[in-house]
């Protein structure tokens, strides 16, 4: 029976805890591009934080704006943070597409969550097949459920199955 969903064929290198030379690849930075979107002027966003770009938060203040090239390099560098956190805690080996919807996770609930999150105490136990229900639980703001965070939790959760998730 076709589903209509694609499996993606994953590649053989995995991240190993300890000795990671893994990076986001361009199929994550769409995913949060798609879900982030970018404004070039300072906003509050749904959790009452200041925001700019692609969803930057550090010293960012009322009334900031940046040009687009200073919102790419602040994605840049704001995603090699999260790539840190998840180097520090995941003890499991991951495929590309399980790093990638992890960093997007990361990128938006933070380190301190990930470090909290039975997501991460499951995925270190090497439950991989579960994670995805984990990820999918994290999508409320201010204690209630937002259609946005749902539709991101979901294509984070397809992609960490290796699934096409460009649809959500």
């Amino acid at each position: 029976m076709n589903t209509g969903v694609v499996k993606k064929q994953p590649k053989l290198e995995k991240m190993v805890h300890g000795g990671n030379d893994m990076k986001i690849s361009l199929e994550g930075i769409a995913l949060i591009k798609k879900f982030e979107g970018c404004k070039l002027e300072s906003y509050k966003c749904s959790a009452g934080v200041w925001t700019i770009g692609y969803g930057s938060t550090k010293l960012i203040t009322e009334n900031m704006s940046i040009t687009q090239e200073e919102a790419e390099k602040l994605l840049v560098k704001d995603i090699a943070v999260f790539e840190q956190e998840i180097e520090k805690v995941v003890e499991v080996p991951l495929h590309q597409h399980q790093y990638d919807a992890l960093v997007s996770w990361t990128f938006n609930l933070g380190g301190a969550n990930l470090n909290a999150s039975t997501m991460l105490k499951v995925l270190n136990k090497g439950a991989y097949e579960d994670v995805p229900y984990q990820i999918k639980r994290w999508n409320k703001a201010g204690g209630k459920v937002l259609e946005g965070l749902t539709r991101r939790r979901l294509a984070e959760s397809l992609l960490f199955e290796g699934n096409d998730w460009e649809h959500i």
